[in-house]
């Protein structure tokens, strides 16, 4: 005795529901562990920035951050990434960030106007 057909429908798409239930979540765990690393991350070079940064070039680099956010998070890494490695001796004061700042800016394009 086969079932009825509206039954079997209503089995069917119960059936594809619940897979996607099943793969939402899966993608569900997956951001956030994916975030909770990134967290993490960031929490790591936020330590080794107050390690190796003196107040003065910390204050510059937040200053930086609050016009220019994107490069203020290259420089971050950058930092960062230089410390790791070992190649900052002792810690960077505000001078060696502003030198530090200028060589990582992006050239500017300057226009030059004459008048004839």
């Amino acid at each position: 005795m086969s079932g009825n057909p509206d039954d079997e429908r209503l089995a069917e798409l119960r059936e594809k529901k619940m897979q996607e239930l099943q793969e939402r979540a899966q993608s569900g765990e997956n951001e956030e562990a994916q975030q909770e690393a990134q967290e993490r991350a960031q929490a790591q070079q936020e330590a080794v920035l107050k390690q190796h940064l003196t107040d003065g070039a910390r204050q510059r680099l937040n200053a930086v951050e609050m016009s220019k956010p994107e490069f203020a998070k290259q420089v971050k890494q950058q930092v960062a990434a230089l410390a790791q490695s070992g190649r900052v001796q002792g810690r960077i004061d505000e001078d060696q960030m502003r030198d530090l700042l200028k060589e990582l800016q992006p050239d500017r394009k300057s226009f030059d106007i004459r008048r004839r």
